[in-house]
Parts: C-alpha cells; structure tokens; sequence
C-alpha cells in the first residue's frame, strides 16, 4: 500500500502542471534574491561605510519589500508565489501541498538562489557576495527568537492575504507580503538582519564559500536565517 501511495504521490508532482510551478518558483525566487543582495552590493559600492549610514537599512528594506511583492505577484497563480522555504514548509504542514512537492519547491528555490548571486558574482567583477551572520552583539539564541518571530508573522500574512473569505485582493495581497517584509528589515535590521528567506541565507553562503555560520543551518529547516544588513 505504501509504495503505491507514494508513487501517485510522485506522478502528481511531477506533472505538466507541477513542472510550471516549479519553474515559476525557480524564476521568481532568482529575480527576488538578484534584487535584494544585489542592492545590498549597490549600497556597499556607493557607500563604503554602510555599516554606519542609515540610509543603508532603509535601502535594504525597501529593496526587499518592492522585490518580495513583485516577484509573489508574478507566480501567485501558477505556483502559489512561496519564493521561499519556510512558507513553502508552512503551506506543507497546513497540507495546502503535499511534502514531495514541497521538496521541489525547496530544490527549485535554493538553486535559483545560488544561480542569482553567481551571476552577481560574475557580473560584478571586484564585488564581495554578501554573507549573512548576525550582529556582533547578538547571541544565536536571541537572533533566532528574532527571526522566528519575523518569519512566523510573514507566513501569516501569507496566509492572511491567501484567505478566500477577504475575496480577491488582486496586486493588494503581494503588496501587503512585500510590506511586512520591508518592516521587518526595517524593525530587526541591524540586530538579526531580518532575513526570513533560508534560500537566500544559502545562496549566498555557497557562492562567498562561508558555511561556518550555525545559525544558516538552523535557518534552512525552519525559516530563521540570520543575515546582518551591516554585512550586505
């Protein structure tokens, strides 16, 4: 019975249909990661001293909000516009996809991650790919509250904006996604870097070749990445 059941479980995620979505969360997850490290870059290339310009954070948080509600917009009616893990693993236990179908959408989402920053990379002939660590003062512990709380009230809005009994939101539920996203930078920026999206945590780390973070590994299970907007 098992190996039936898991093998119709593998033909519907591997449809003509499940294909798109795949392709569509790959392609907005590339846009989004693109945008987002690659004004990180912008910031860094026009202001050395970042670090102690506030300007810096507010360029990180709208870079963020403007990419998340674009990029949502774009694959919400094909894949469900996740363009990251944790709300692909949020929608999995609400069992709004199945968990194989889920895992796609993680391969899909990594790999278009690390694809964004290699072309940054390239592109950007000099430029330093930014990795994520958290502020020099923070613990991992604290960070991690930190970013669980900024993930868990993204994947509610989600969910919120998802919800059939508001009827259709149109542009005005992406917008709302982007929104808390940029202020949630805004609000955690200089402390955990207000992260929430693991498949940008990864990207960058396996471009920049830094993995020695915990707090990453931790951050691709569960959605708490940890990125300082200092080191962007």
């Amino acid at each position: 019975m098992a190996p039936t059941v898991l093998s119709e479980r593998l033909k519907q995620s591997v449809t003509k249909d499940a294909l798109r979505s795949y392709f569509a969360e790959f392609i907005s997850t590339f846009f989004y990661v693109f945008a987002v490290v690659g004004s990180s870059m912008a910031s860094r290339k026009l202001m050395p001293e970042m670090a102690a310009n506030p300007s810096g954070l507010v360029i990180v948080a709208v870079a963020n909000a403007f990419a998340l509600s674009s990029t949502v917009y774009i694959a919400a009616n094909i894949s469900g516009g996740h363009v990251n893990p944790a709300v692909t693993f949020a929608k999995a236990v609400g069992g709004h996809i199945s968990v194989l179908t889920a895992l796609f959408y993680w391969v899909s989402q990594m790999l278009a991650s690390v694809m964004a920053c290699l072309v940054l990379k390239v592109t950007t002939v000099g430029q330093v790919i930014p990795t994520y660590t958290i502020a020099q003062e923070m613990t991992g512990f604290g960070a991690s509250i930190l970013e669980a709380v900024l993930t868990f009230a993204l994947v509610y809005t989600v969910y919120a904006a998802g919800d059939p009994k508001r009827g259709a939101l149109g542009s005005i539920g992406p917008l709302a996604i982007g929104m808390i996203a940029g202020a949630n930078v805004l609000a955690t920026g200089p402390f955990s870097g207000g992260s929430m999206n693991p498949a940008s945590a990864f990207g960058s780390a396996i471009v920049a070749g830094k993995f020695q973070e915990p707090s990453s590994v931790l951050g691709w299970s569960l959605g708490w990445s940890h990125g300082c907007w200092t080191c962007l």
